[in-house]
């Protein structure tokens, strides 16, 4: 049997350090990651049938600093909100209806790819390698793309769920990998000032 207290099973990159809090401060840290998430949908380009925002940098970001549990619960409780009808999907909507609409294989990929960015974050794919960091955003981008497109294309047909639901995104996903991958590496440098 293997020991439970091992360094293997604790985060590598946890510049937070929300592991070792206390539950009213995880508390505290879901309640927040919701709110900048509610911010970073106001922030958008409006488009049809899914507009730009934030939530690609955002959410792994979440993952990445939160660690892959807490984030990913941390993005389940803001899709929570949304569908209990809060403003806090892209352009203050909210509302179950949602999570049937175009827009609902990206909402479904956000947890998992929260859970994603965190857990690759936590094995060496942060701040400590830039490279590895821009590439977990690029994936987490690019599973919430395909997820999108999957949903998007018994709606509007493959061809243009590519066009309206992935293409022009993907300029986007370079930028907002790169500047995740720069955040993370910022945050290690905070932690050792």
């Amino acid at each position: 049997m293997s020991d439970m207290t091992s360094p293997t099973l604790h985060p590598s990159f946890s510049p937070l350090r929300l592991d070792s809090r206390s539950t009213a401060t995880k508390i505290a840290a879901v309640l927040v990651g919701t709110l900048i998430l509610a911010i970073a949908s106001q922030i958008e380009v409006p488009m049809v049938p899914v507009p730009i925002t934030l939530h690609t940098l955002v959410i792994p970001l979440i993952g990445a600093l939160y660690g892959w549990r807490l984030g990913a619960l941390t993005v389940l409780a803001w899709l929570v909100e949304a569908a209990m009808g809060l403003p806090v999907l892209a352009g203050g909507a909210g509302g179950l209806h949602h999570f049937a609409g175009p827009t609902a294989g990206y909402l479904v990929s956000f947890p998992i790819i929260a859970a994603l960015s965190g857990w690759l974050a936590e094995r060496g794919w942060n701040g400590r390698n830039l490279l590895l960091a821009f590439t977990s955003f690029l994936l987490a981008n690019a599973i919430c793309l395909a997820l999108g497109a999957i949903w998007l294309s018994p709606l509007i047909g493959i061809e243009k769920a590519v066009a309206f639901g992935v293409t022009p995104f993907l300029i986007g996903a370079l930028i907002k990998s790169a500047l995740g991958a720069a955040i993370l590496k910022a945050s290690l440098r905070e932690k050792s000032a």
